[in-house]
Parts: C-alpha cells; sequence; structure tokens
C-alpha cells in the first residue's frame, strides 16, 4: 500500500502525473515516486514519521521538475510543491518550508553524511536512494534508466565518467544510507550493486 498521511485532489493527481511524464523519462517518471511511497510506508511502520504529511508532499514533488543535465530541477520542483501547498486550502496549513527544504536535499544526494540532516531527513533521503539496494535486475534498469535520460544531453564518455565518479564515492562513503534503518537493512546489496557496476 502507497503511503498516503493526506488527500490529494484528483486535478493534483492529474497535474502531478502529467509534470513526471514531461519530458518522456525513463527513469524519474511517476512508477519512481511510487516506489519511494512504498520505502515511506516502511517507514511508517518502523520508525515512524513526526511530519508524515511533509514528507509525502516532498516526495510527490521532488523529480516533478526534471530535465537531465540542469542545476535547478529540485529549485523549481520545490517551488512547485510550494505553490501546490498555497492553492490547496487542505494543504496550507503545513509546514511549506519544510517541504521544500527536503526536496532541496534532493540535489547533495551522496555529498552528506549523517551528521548533517536531522533524522527525518535522513530516512527521506534514504527512500529515495534505496533503488541502490535493490535486487541487482532493478538495480540495473535504474541505471539503464538514468543513462538513458542524459542521452543526447551530454557526450557518452563525459556521462560515463560523471557516473563513475558519483557510483565510486557512494562506495567509499563510511555510510552510503545515512539513517540506521536503511543502513541495517541496504547497505551490503547496495555495495554489492555498486561493485558489481564498477567491475563492468
Amino acid at each position: 500500500m502507497d503511503f498516503a498521511p493526506v488527500p490529494l485532489a484528483p486535478a493534483q493527481w492529474q497535474a502531478l502525473e502529467a509534470a513526471y511524464a514531461t519530458p518522456p523519462r525513463a527513469y524519474h517518471h511517476f512508477g519512481h515516486v511510487r516506489a519511494v511511497l512504498q520505502h515511506c510506508q516502511q517507514v511508517a511502520d518502523g520508525p515512524g514519521w513526526q511530519q508524515p504529511a511533509e514528507v509525502y508532499l516532498a516526495v510527490l514533488y521532488h523529480d516533478a521538475v526534471y530535465q537531465a543535465g540542469r542545476k535547478d530541477n529540485e529549485a523549481r520542483s520545490a517551488q512547485l510543491a510550494v505553490q501546490a501547498m498555497a492553492d490547496v486550502p487542505a494543504l496550507a496549513q503545513l509546514d511549506a518550508a519544510r517541504v521544500q527544504q527536503l526536496i532541496m536535499l534532493t540535489a547533495r544526494h551522496g555529498a552528506l553524511g549523517p551528521d548533517e540532516v536531522d533524522a527525518e531527513a535522513a530516512l527521506f533521503l534514504d527512500c529515495d536512494m534505496a533503488i541502490l539496494g535493490a535486487p541487482a535486475e532493478v538495480f540495473d534498469a535504474y541505471d539503464r534508466g538514468v543513462a538513458e535520460e542524459y542521452r543526447g544531453v551530454v557526450p557518452g564518455f563525459l556521462y560515463r565518467a560523471g557516473r563513475r565518479r558519483f557510483l565510486q564515492g557512494l562506495l567509499r562513503a563510511p555510510r552510503i544510507f545515512l539513517s540506521d534503518f536503511f543502513h541495517a537493512r541496504l547497505d551490503a546489496a547496495a555495495r554489492a550493486n555498486l561493485r558489481r557496476h564498477l567491475e563492468r
């Protein structure tokens, strides 16, 4: 069951699904959002969330604006979330600044340590990165999807070099996952996926 602590109107769902289809995406589509929400539900069933509604909205909007290679995707996605919250009375009383903060933190995946974020933000970021510890075939599909999104945006050799640096950095880090919850559950699988990919 998807994590859904606050209801969204059908029109808001339609707008979100349209956003995640533009431009056509091989990985950062609405299926990715649903996968992250499943991890959020696991957190809800485990350590729990302090601000579940804000986390939910941050997940829904975190990749709503996405063009491979752009540096302002997160800022534009956060702006879209804040505007949507202001336009919907049922959401207007929630903490928009927190939603914005969480979305902006996704721009720093792989560059943050556990001591640089609060416990809830760590769980949120790990839900987004849980794909790293997925079964091998799911991880490989994710990796192919991201590569497809960058095809035609940057030269292949530059993409491969940048991607390799990112994955090597994750593998070298003392913690791939910032929260104890995800570290205990997915660290070994994530490291196995990264090593296997980098040895190709």
